[in-house]
């Protein structure tokens, strides 16, 4: 009796760890089953003969066993056959050739079975909650969570979820001037799952691409409803980063909802990647009005793009030179990862002694989308425009030829006022 109680003893453990562990009831029961039925078959070599029937919820089971009736002097199988005997005992109709069931207790089978149950069930419990776990961030690939920090060493962090689940944030996939203590709660990206050996580990990453623009999803309502769309990253992780959007609605400013009212919405995210700096620049298909905007704050005088080998040569003033190579070369680098073509970048010596202006200061002779026709050929700058012949400004710019004559006669009047 003692050890049928430890056997429920157990189940109700085991209810208990199914609360727990968010092992839904069927499973249990399937667990339970299995494991009741692998002792039994390692006992009396099968288990076919048995019916398992298991009652969680109450903390109890039942075991019947279902064997032939013999002549007691027939009996050689005493697990698949039972002498009349016996059978009338259990029931006084019973036959020989019938089948007989009786319940059988599972503690009478011994302290040894019970310690087998034990450890068969600790097994498969532990398989199963390694599965469980394996699935369920498998599912959460891309995805941020948090979690506390509750050991600190020198290559990794470990952390613990909610549920208590062991995470690591190596110390590769970690900002560089990133800094936890025991009980902090850290925010990062899951950016894979190893399952060597049914052994769950879950890698986590402040430092990819896809945390970053999860942040943004989470700070700006527009990106997580659909209405604008991130279309690059680039990251140098506690540095810098360039991130290109676009917007499917006409009326809303895509940078301008990234950045928010007095920059509300980035400053959160920067603070998250300790001060990183984050440009936010429009997505355009115009390869070289991608890789103006790319190259920001630096204007550009001209740029010339070969799309088939994916270069740009881009052509500055003097002084505009440091602004796009920006400190270390960041801005350079960020410029290329982002638009995905090899910048290199030249001073504009001809133009360098002789003042020249950036159309954008024409803006209130010329109507903005004729500036911008211009500069999607590459003309930034006024003596850009000039240098060209007017009817390859119409053909390429794709202007009337009347449009070209008077912005050829507002351009050359500037520098014909400047000489007088």
């Amino acid at each position: 009796m003692a050890r049928k109680e430890e056997v429920i003893s157990m189940i109700d453990t085991l209810s208990e760890f199914k609360e727990l562990k968010n092992i839904d009831k069927d499973t249990m029961i399937s667990v339970l089953e299995e494991s009741f039925r692998n002792v039994i078959a390692k006992m009396f070599g099968t288990d076919e003969n048995y019916d398992v029937i298991i009652n969680p919820e109450k903390g109890d089971f039942e075991i019947w066993r279902n064997r032939i009736a013999v002549a007691d002097s027939e009996l050689e199988n005493p697990n698949l056959q039972i002498p009349i005997s016996q059978a009338k005992a259990i029931d006084p109709n019973s036959e020989i050739g019938e089948e007989v069931t009786d319940e059988v207790h599972f503690a009478d089978f011994g302290r040894r079975a019970i310690l087998n149950l034990r450890q068969t069930l600790a097994s498969k419990i532990l398989e199963l909650q390694k599965d469980n776990l394996y699935a369920r961030y498998k599912s959460k690939i891309g995805q941020i969570i948090s979690a506390d920090v509750y050991q600190v060493w020198k290559k990794e962090i470990l952390l613990l979820d909610d549920d208590g689940n062991e995470l690591l944030l190596p110390k590769s996939e970690q900002i560089p001037s990133d800094f936890y203590r025991k009980g902090e709660t850290v925010k990062a990206v899951v950016q894979r799952v190893d399952n060597l050996n049914n052994n769950p580990k879950i890698i986590l990453s402040r430092i990819d691409k896809v945390f970053l623009q999860r942040l943004f999803e989470l700070e700006v309502p527009e990106i997580h409803d659909g209405l604008i769309v991130i279309k690059g990253i680039a990251r140098i992780p506690g540095e810098r980063a360039k991130i290109s959007v676009e917007s499917y609605d006409d009326r809303i400013d895509p940078v301008g909802a990234c950045v928010g009212m007095k920059g509300s919405r980035i400053h959160g995210i920067v603070r998250e990647l300790r001060n990183e700096n984050i440009d936010v620049i429009n997505y355009t298909t115009n390869v070289s009005l991608y890789i103006q905007r790319a190259i920001s704050p630096a204007k550009i005088s001209s740029i010339r793009v070969d799309e088939q080998e994916r270069k740009a040569e881009v052509y500055l003033r003097p002084e505009e030179v440091s602004l796009a190579i920006g400190k270390g070369g960041l801005n350079i680098k960020l410029a290329c990862m982002l638009t995905e073509y090899t910048i290199d970048v030249f001073r504009d010596i001809e133009g360098a002694d002789e003042e020249d202006i950036y159309l954008d200061d024409f803006s209130d002779e010329i109507d903005v989308w004729i500036i911008n026709a211009l500069k999607n050929i590459g003309c930034y700058t006024a003596k850009n425009v000039l240098a060209l012949s007017k009817e390859e400004i119409s053909e390429r710019a794709d202007l009337e030829e009347q449009t070209v004559e008077e912005v050829y006669k507002i351009l050359a009047a500037e520098f014909e006022d400047e000489e007088n």
